[in-house]
């Protein structure tokens, strides 16, 4: 079998997160439609998940959480969302990257999503090399960029000057 340069895995992964990202974002404009609820586990120690220590001494790997009447602050980012939920009467934000989700379950059409969280991109990992991409073209350092056959033109020459 030939070998898949294409990585079709983690391409379908993404475009099934941003399923969920869509679904999400809905329901921080409008709320909940009809009997629509949502069922979302999620991995607890992933890289950028927020929750409280409290929260991470319970759910030492992998937390469970029901998107249905009590909910808050519903924010939706291109890379996560943030919500408030009550636990045991005390109020919490959490903040869940889409790339920690593990499940996204809609009972009420039956409607179910699984992920695997190996293939989702690390959220630190695309900001640091978005950083470093960065910083190189802001430095003028053409030297990595000529050995990779890039070329690198300054734009300050073709500006108006005052």
């Amino acid at each position: 079998m030939a070998e898949d340069h294409m990585r079709y895995d983690i391409l379908a992964q993404e475009a099934l997160r941003g399923v969920v990202r869509k679904v999400l974002a809905e329901v921080s404009r409008t709320g909940l439609p009809g009997d629509h609820h949502f069922f979302i586990s999620f991995a607890t120690r992933a890289p950028g998940t927020r929750i409280s220590e409290e929260l991470l001494k319970q759910y030492d790997k992998e937390m469970t959480i029901v998107l249905q009447n009590q909910y808050w602050d519903l924010k939706v980012t291109e890379s996560a969302f943030e919500v408030g939920l009550s636990f045991n009467g005390q109020p919490e934000m959490l903040h869940i990257p889409f790339a920690a989700i593990k499940s996204f379950f809609d009972p009420s059409v039956q409607f179910a999503l699984q992920f695997d969280p190996a293939t989702a991109p690390d959220e630190r990992e695309a900001d640091e090399a978005s950083a470093d991409a960065a910083t190189e073209a802001a430095s003028g350092d053409n030297a990595s960029s000529e050995t990779s056959g890039e070329k690198v033109v300054s734009l300050d020459a073709f500006r108006k000057k005052p």
